[in-house]
């Protein structure tokens, strides 16, 4: 039975060459979770096309979430009753920051408790919207495992980091987890 993958898109969603928008195209059975706003995002409504989203692919499903999506994802932890396989959350943003943009709204407070399902939080050391402290705080609070990239900016496009063949890694690593339980 193949595992769906959903990708989420942080804020002004994700061009042609980041990492998830190939997964999107190299990736068989992925598909992108849209949003009505990316410019200006509502957490709330966020949320809502994870449930729809997760409600569509089933509980074998592993999502792939980036920056503000991260958010999206633990605010749509704490509120649905549907399960899935896993969550890879990367370079989450510290909606804490006084530079956060003002535009999206309701993702503060960030929750701070276990996420129900299997995650992996992955960061790096020079990401310009969260310190690598807070990414670790974000993993041990949500009960992820933790993976440190190294100087590799917000793990986006201008990382130049292609097909991300790492990050595949960890993708499968919550694929394979749904298998074994």
């Amino acid at each position: 039975m193949e595992i769906s993958v959903l990708t989420a898109p942080g804020l002004g969603s994700s061009g042609p060459e980041h990492w998830q928008t190939i997964w999107e195209q190299i990736i068989p059975g992925t598909k992108r979770i849209e949003q009505n706003s990316w410019d200006a995002p509502v957490c709330a409504a966020w949320v809502a096309h994870i449930e729809r989203e997760v409600a569509a692919a089933g509980p074998k499903v592993v999502i792939a979430a980036h920056s503000l999506a991260c958010l999206a994802v633990a605010h749509w932890a704490q509120q649905t009753k549907r399960t899935i396989a896993g969550a890879l959350l990367v370079a989450p943003p510290d909606a804490n920051r006084p530079d956060f943009p003002p535009a999206a709204t309701g993702f503060k407070p960030i929750p701070s408790s276990r996420l129900p399902f299997k995650s992996i939080v992955v960061a790096s050391t020079n990401d310009e919207y969260c310190s690598i402290d807070r990414a670790t705080y974000f993993a041990a609070t949500w009960g992820s495992r933790f993976v440190n990239l190294g100087a590799k900016g917000h793990i986006n496009a201008a990382s130049g980091l292609g097909e991300w063949l790492e990050g595949q890694r960890l993708l499968k690593e919550l694929v394979m987890n749904w298998a074994t339980l």
